[in-house]
Parts: structure tokens; C-alpha cells; sequence
């Protein structure tokens, strides 16, 4: 069993290891590990410690294979406020996702009192461990990930809120940082709100969309979503907790489709 979802392999190269393993291809990740990856990457872009990711934007462009990858970064817009930087993740030299984020900088301000964030879950010690749907593998993101759900469940169509943490680093060695926390889950609203039956519907996402009014803190992420479909596509609506209550929001576009 490995340790970790990734394992470093130099010159920005790192290997996917099964934790990776998404429910609807053995030979593809789930896209949250990924999506983690890349939201690693653009932290480590530049020195300035005052900079809040308010959002970031992931196009998949293609399934991400088991195996090597490799990330690349970069600024694309510097400002003393607001800075626009991207990621990107490729495989065999093919672009398979790419990350796009605003960074905006954060200050000590006299705001008012009252500015609620909203009404906090019961924590993930309420959250009860249902069974993932059958991926036909043994280990995979189904396994890496734990998983307590609030209302509803992966077997249960419809609306639904899980609390989810990581069992392992994304990088040996390596505390994940809570930005990459929150990314490696939120990429599972669409299964945890499924709107349709596993086992006969497919319904993957092509992007995902994270806003975060304020940094994330904790390992727990809880995802409060709702999943609407019409005729081939779909889209999830997620609100993203922390134990310490709403933290923003994530969005995907689905694609659906019969199972073949």
C-alpha cells in the first residue's frame, strides 16, 4: 500500500500512485487528487505570504492516467492587490489539466461585527461511514479518502453532505497544506449528490470551480452539494465547510451519459 497519492520523481515529475484511482476508469485518477497537486503548485509559486487564493479554476482536459506526470507553474499576471497564476498538468507531453487561479491579497481590517458566515454542520464525529459505490477496485480514491456523511449517501440519489479527509499526504513527507485539503475533496461533489444511479448513468465532471471566501483551516472538508442534470449534462453545486463553518463554494459541469 503506498503512503502517499504521489511520489516525487524529480524535475517536477511525479509518479500517481493507486490512491489516485478514480471510480469510473482503473487506468484514471480521480480528478481531486490532481486538482490538489496543481493547488500545491501554485502555492509554491512566488514568497508573498499574504496572498489568498479567492479561485481557482481546473479545465480537464482529458482522463488523467495512472503514472508519471509532470506540473508546471507560472505567473500570469502580477499586481500589488490581485495576481493572476496558472498550473499545469501533463502526461506523455499531453496536457491533461490545467489550473487557473486569483490570488488576492489579504488584510487586517475594522469590519464590522455580525458578518455571519452561516449556520455550521454537525462536525464529522455526528457524520456516519457508509460504503463508496463498487469501483471494482480494491484500492483507489475510495480507499485514500475518509468519509462521513451528514444526510444522504454515495447510494442514495439526491441531495447530500459528507465530511471528507485525506488518510494520506499528497506528497511523502509533506503535511498537506489546507488549500490542498480542500481541493482534493471538493472535486467529489458530483458523487456525493448523485442525481442518478451509478450503475447505470455516468456523470463526470469536465471542470471544477472553487471559490474560498476566507483560507480553509483543519484536515476536514464537508461537502454540502446538489447535483441538477438535464439532457447530457449536469451541473454540481457544492458549499465547502471547515469545522469552523462555510468556507466557499464549488461548482462542475457534468457530462452524462449511459454507462457502456
Amino acid at each position: 500500500m503506498p503512503d502517499a497519492f504521489y511520489l516525487p520523481d524529480g524535475g517536477g515529475r511525479f509518479v500517481a500512485t493507486e490512491l489516485t484511482r478514480g471510480p469510473w476508469s482503473p487506468a484514471a485518477q480521480h480528478a481531486g487528487p490532481p486538482a490538489a497537486l496543481l493547488g500545491r503548485a501554485l502555492e509554491r509559486l512566488g514568497d508573498r505570504s499574504d496572498l489568498h487564493t479567492a479561485r481557482v479554476t481546473f479545465e480537464i482536459a482529458r482522463p488523467v492516467p495512472l503514472g508519471t506526470v509532470e506540473v508546471a507553474a507560472r505567473r500570469l499576471r502580477g499586481g500589488r492587490s490581485v495576481e493572476l497564476v496558472e498550473a499545469i498538468l501533463s502526461a506523455a507531453g499531453t496536457e491533461v489539466m490545467r489550473a487557473t487561479a486569483l490570488r488576492i491579497r489579504t488584510a487586517e481590517l475594522p469590519l464590522p461585527d455580525g458578518l455571519a458566515q452561516g449556520p455550521r454542520l454537525p462536525g464529522p464525529e455526528r457524520g456516519r461511514q457508509v460504503p463508496f459505490f463498487p469501483t471494482g477496485q480494491e484500492v483507489g480514491y475510495h480507499t485514500a479518502m475518509e468519509v462521513r456523511f451528514v444526510s444522504g449517501s454515495f447510494l442514495e440519489p439526491g441531495p447530500a453532505t459528507a465530511w471528507m479527509r485525506m488518510r494520506h499526504p499528497l506528497v511523502p513527507g509533506e503535511p498537506p497544506s489546507p488549500l490542498v485539503r480542500v481541493l482534493a475533496a471538493a472535486d467529489s461533489g458530483n458523487g456525493v449528490s448523485g442525481a442518478l444511479d451509478y450503475r447505470r448513468w455516468l456523470f463526470v465532471n469536465a471542470d471544477l470551480t472553487v471559490y474560498l471566501a476566507r483560507p480553509p483551516a483543519g484536515e476536514w472538508v464537508a461537502l454540502e452539494s446538489a447535483t441538477t442534470v438535464a439532457a447530457g449534462v449536469g451541473v454540481a453545486d457544492t458549499v465547502l465547510h471547515d469545522q469552523q463553518g462555510p468556507v466557499g463554494r464549488g461548482l462542475q459541469a457534468l457530462l452524462v451519459d449511459r454507462r457502456r
